[in-house]
């Protein structure tokens, strides 16, 4: 590339050294005169003569020249060639376009050579095109003259830049790379920020498709002080916009049907350009089926018709509809659909009280919990169905005028109650499920749509249940047997302790007044103690009757013996007592004593003294068996 650059000025030697008339004519004696008129070469193509002067052997001193001429070759030099010691910008010609650089002409004495890279924004450029250059390096190693053209566009750049900030003029900028909320352009010269805001009247969605492109804007602000300059590209088109969006805004009517391209898509709804002014369409009036998202509906930038629904007075906040486009689903729907018939259908919505269920587009019906099994047990709609699954279900009642409709899942199944007598007679077992609590009772799931309840009292024949959780589970199966079956009002009662023989007949022989068993004190409560003979049979033991013979109280954990004073089969109440043991054995004594004392009376009465030992050696007797 050197050699190259190099190759005008070598040129150049060999064609001045071929003209030495010429220098001669400048070293021509004063004493000669020249005739009137006569011009000399210099003086007749001044241009000519500087390009073809021999300065080799000038500054070698092989050619002499006067000091007139001297004079006269000086002055024509500054008139014709580029002072290459000066700062000022000037322009240039491009005579040649290598892989890496620019060849420009300045009229000096060798050409100039340019990087490609300062002129990036103008990737037109080509031989012949003027360029402004300013002389960078007079000459480098190898005797070439570096310009900088970039050095000279900034140097003018302001000036620019600021007349077209002034006068409101378009200008031409390269988009050089993106940058934190925009891009940065070359303008003139001048690195200028362009806002993400800025670039379109539209979202932009992918700022890198604008790299390295060529682009006219706008100088909106100038920060002298801080050397920022500020364009838009969105301004230049605004202007046409704004003309467009007057005559759009001025025919704008209810129920006029428009184009436009979705500009933005939200979770509440679509704004649609419809060129120039923008509309909403709310996400309740994109489709007249349910939706959970616009963007099922609409993507970006499609262009789609809508109709307006309603604006305000300035006309700034235009609704739009889509939906509104097609005929409602309900005023389609077939005439021959009624009550009765199957339909299917998409669950849209799961609440509480049931499903949604959409049976054509837009039209939906909903299916109660309670028509969804025929059990009469409460469940929610989520143990049947799940948002998305495709069900089958008759429609139960359907109102045209009120757009609305009911369904129902069981009645495609027959009705179990139907053939209960059947299936449960009474005293009839059966294995259900626990579903629910009450505080009288169980509620027992037979079979689907089959509930029915065991009053807490018919759990168990011997334990005392306060609440059914004490006794089972929910989730459990327990063994019942039917008691009692009510068709017409669909009740079944249901019983667990049935399944057993009641073993209160068995202990009421067992555990008859009078009859002794041994027990342990299990719990001492405020009016007495509770023991428990075995598994079934626990028995209350007034505090009146647990006096020991000593006068002393029975407690927690004495193992002694009892007397049943109390047995109720139907209550399954036991009393007992431990005082009635000797307390009874002592009123037997003295009344023997007494029956011995009045037979006797003849022979030798008894005294109470005789009685008292008596009961003394029983007392003896008895604390010897203790021991």
């Amino acid at each position: 590339m050197a050699e190259e650059n190099k190759k005008p000025e070598v040129q150049e030697e060999v064609e001045l050294k071929t003209n030495v008339a010429a220098a001669e004519e400048l070293a021509t004696p004063d004493s000669i005169e020249e005739p009137k008129g006569y011009a000399s070469p210099a003086q007749a193509n001044p241009e000519k003569f500087l390009k073809e002067f021999n300065w080799h052997n000038y500054e070698e001193g092989i050619d002499p020249i006067d000091e007139d001429k001297l004079d006269e070759f000086e002055k024509l030099v500054a008139e014709n060639f580029v002072d290459t010691l000066d700062d000022e910008v000037v322009e240039g010609t491009v005579i040649n376009i290598t892989d890496r650089d620019a060849i420009i002409d300045i009229n000096a004495k060798s050409e100039g050579v340019i990087s490609l890279n300062e002129f990036r924004y103008n990737p037109d450029l080509k031989v012949g095109d003027k360029v402004e250059v300013l002389i960078d390096v007079r000459e480098d190693a190898t005797g070439q003259l570096i310009l900088s053209h970039r050095k000279a566009r900034v140097i003018k750049a302001w000036d620019r830049v600021n007349k077209a900030h002034e006068d409101g003029t378009i200008v031409t900028g390269f988009v050089k790379a993106r940058t934190k909320g925009g891009m940065i352009v070359d303008v003139f010269g001048i690195e200028a920020f362009l806002p993400g805001s800025q670039i379109d009247v539209k979202p932009i969605r992918d700022y890198d498709a604008y790299v390295n492109k060529t682009m006219e804007f706008k100088v909106v602000k100038i920060n002298q002080e801080f050397k920022n300059v500020v364009v838009s590209h969105k301004a230049l088109i605004e202007a046409d916009i704004e003309e467009q969006k007057k005559e759009i805004i001025g025919q704008l009517e209810k129920g006029q049907v428009l184009e436009g391209t979705v500009k933005n898509i939200t979770s509440y709804g679509v704004f649609v350009d419809l060129g120039g002014v923008d509309g909403l369409v709310h996400i309740t009036d994109l489709s007249w089926s349910r939706i959970n998202h616009p963007n099922e509906i609409v993507d970006l930038d499609q262009k789609l018709n809508v109709v307006i629904l309603d604006f305000d007075e300035d006309k700034t906040r235009i609704q739009l509809g889509l939906k509104q486009l097609k005929k409602h689903p309900w005023d389609a729907l077939s005439e021959n659909l009624s009550v009765g018939d199957k339909v299917k259908g998409k669950v849209v919505v799961i609440a509480d009280y049931g499903a949604f269920v959409e049976v054509e587009e837009g039209v939906e019906g909903l299916i109660h919990v309670s028509e969804m099994s025929w059990s009469t047990h409460l469940r929610s709609a989520q143990d049947f169905v799940n948002v998305g699954d495709e069900v089958e279900a008759q429609i139960l009642t359907m109102d045209r005028e009120d757009r609305k409709m009911s369904l129902g899942i069981k009645q495609l199944t027959q009705d179990p109650w139907t053939d209960i007598t059947s299936k449960y007679p009474v005293g009839s077992r059966h294995t259900g499920i626990v579903r629910n609590f009450t505080n009288f009772g169980v509620f027992v799931e037979l079979e689907e749509g089959i509930d029915g309840l065991i009053y807490i009292s018919d759990l168990s024949w011997t334990k005392k249940v306060k609440h059914p959780s004490e006794f089972t589970n929910i989730g459990d199966k327990l063994e019942v047997v039917v008691l009692e079956l009510d068709v017409e009002g669909r009740k079944l009662s249901l019983g667990h302790k049935q399944i057993e023989d009641n073993p209160w007949d068995k202990y009421e022989e067992e555990f008859a007044v009078g009859t002794k068993h041994t027990g342990t004190i299990d719990e001492v409560v405020d009016k007495g103690a509770v023991v428990k003979f075995n598994e079934d049979i626990e028995a209350f033991i007034p505090g009146r009757h647990m006096e020991k013979e000593d006068g002393s109280k029975l407690s927690k954990g004495e193992e002694v013996e009892f007397q049943i004073i109390e047995f109720n089969k139907d209550f399954k109440r036991v009393v007992a007592s431990h005082t009635s043991l000797f307390k009874e054995e002592e009123a037997k004594i003295v009344k023997q004593a007494a029956k011995k004392a009045a037979d006797s009376a003849a022979a030798s009465a008894p005294t109470l003294g005789d009685a008292n030992d008596a009961l003394a050696a029983l007392k003896k007797k008895m604390e010897k068996g203790g021991n």
